[in-house]
């Protein structure tokens, strides 16, 4: 069954009446079955594609950056996203390397020669930062990343801000740990439309979590970390535990403070560190707090709707209803920010676009999210090549639960996982995704794009003077 999107301008524009912009060709494909075999497809093209309108080419490679400077690159390339605001807005890609000896990198899409364009801009390793995994923008136009590494007697789990992003030369970025922020196994981070920041407990058992800035609008991390309040969600009555062999957690839920307003501890609540900062995962389990516990939270993706009501996405990768992996595994949840509702979004049992069956066995832990233009959201699992797989939520009336799912790319390199899936806010239909961990040890970021077939830009054409001819009509009304 191909998803038919070849009209979209058609249904740009009809006779009196426009209708909401279709803005990328993304959610035109054909719903894959089955995966290439693991290392089937060479590394310089490592997707197996949906549609014969999508491209990918390699941008960068971990075995060039340390031919090129050695030790400069220490792999492992996870999450992604852009320089969404600022000056050259959409110019550069930023990523951590989730090693023991984590550092960040840029890599700059103007600059067409492959050896220049990509730069280590946080050394590996400094201020023994490790694991790096999150990645994200912030509304005051620098980069937070942060560690995927907590546990009793841990120094990790802690947030940093890059605050010179664009601008910083070779190790030159300027890394700020956001104190205020509790340490947890850190991955996905994601800020609403009133700037609260959202981030997750990546464990078996671990929550999701709000920080609330006292300074909102403020135009730097220092403004924005100096206050605010750490919240955890709690599910109905709290405390229960997700696991791999029990239902989905879903229905109303509430925003538990387990800091006060100023980021300080709550008396005989909060666990306080030795270094005085709070260990969100200890004080989330607190007997008056009792934070609701998914099975391995991973990441974060918010999606804005028509009614301007916004619903959170986050995947649960080791959940379970039975225990058993073989029949399929993990979940995607929606949460919805206005009415704090838990829904399932998709899990194993959701209906296959290709088949109309249950998707069954081959959905298997889901990790990464991505949103695209037209608010789709996509899931991305945490499987090695040859099983690895990127799937299509099909959400209709964006309810924040799937009617369907489709297999949208597949990974064949040995090894590896595909991870950090993100498209192009400054153009609709190019996408980037990092192969990680491969076994020949070359992480790579490949650019997928989609390129429409020639009637197509004839449709757009037509659609968009449809349009012109309309707003002059009403302008003159």
């Amino acid at each position: 069954m191909m998803i038919r999107k070849r009209s979209l301008a058609i249904a740009l524009v009809m006779v009196g009446q426009v209708h909401a912009a279709d803005l990328t060709l993304f959610d035109n494909f054909t719903p894959l079955t089955g995966n290439p075999a693991a290392g089937s497809l060479p590394e310089t093209a490592p997707f197996r594609l949906s549609s014969p309108d999508f491209s990918q080419v390699v941008l960068a490679n971990r075995t060039n950056q340390n031919r090129l400077l050695p030790g400069s690159n220490s792999g492992s390339w996870d999450m992604i996203t852009a320089n969404e605001t600022g000056a050259n807005a959409g110019r550069y890609l930023f990523m951590p390397f989730e090693t023991g000896s984590a550092g960040v990198q840029r890599v700059d899409l103007r600059d067409s020669n492959y050896d220049t364009r990509t730069v280590t801009i946080v050394a590996p390793g400094t201020q023994g930062f490790a694991s790096g995994d999150a990645s994200r923008w912030t509304p005051w136009g620098s980069y937070l990343t942060a560690e995927e590494s907590w546990g009793s007697g841990s120094t990790k789990g802690r947030l940093f801000e890059v605050t010179n992003p664009t601008t910083a030369g070779v190790n030159g970025g300027n890394l700020v740990q956001r104190r205020i922020i509790p340490r947890v196994s850190h991955e996905g981070l994601a800020f609403d439309k009133n700037n609260n920041l959202y981030f997750i407990d990546e464990l078996n058992g671990g929550s999701l979590y709000k920080y609330v800035s006292a300074r909102p609008g403020a135009t730097s991390g220092d403004d924005f970390f100096a206050k605010g309040q750490t919240f955890v969600l709690k599910v109905g009555a709290g405390g229960q535990s997700e696991g791999n062999n029990g239902p989905a957690i879903t229905g109303s839920s509430r925003w538990v403070a387990i800091t006060d307003a100023n980021g300080a501890a709550l008396a005989g609540i909060s666990t306080v560190l030795a270094d005085g900062t709070i260990d969100g995962r200890a004080t989330a389990d607190h007997a008056d707090v009792l934070g609701t516990g998914y099975n391995r939270p991973e990441d974060l993706e918010i999606q804005t709707v028509s009614s301007g009501k916004q619903i959170l996405y986050f995947t649960t990768t080791d959940s379970d209803n039975d225990g058993n992996s073989a029949n399929g595994r993990g979940r995607i949840y929606s949460l919805d920010l206005a009415s704090n509702e838990v829904r399932l979004a998709a899990d194993s049992s959701s209906r296959d676009m290709a088949t109309g069956l249950a998707v069954g066995a081959t959905w298997s832990n889901p990790d990464n999210l991505a949103i695209d233009a037209n608010g789709n959201i996509y899931g991305i699992e945490d499987q090695d090549g040859g099983r690895a797989d990127i799937w299509f939520l099909q959400d209709v009336d964006r309810d924040g639960v799937a009617e369907s799912v489709g297999k949208w790319a597949s990974l064949s390199t040995s090894g590896a996982e595909p991870t950090g899936l993100y498209f192009d806010p400054f153009n609709a239909n190019v996408a980037y995704v990092n192969v990680q961990h491969p076994s020949s040890g070359n992480d790579v970021l490949v650019q997928i794009t989609a390129v429409p077939e020639p009637e197509t830009y004839s449709m757009v054409l037509a659609g968009l003077g449809l349009l012109g001819a309309t707003a002059r009509r009403r302008k003159c009304v």
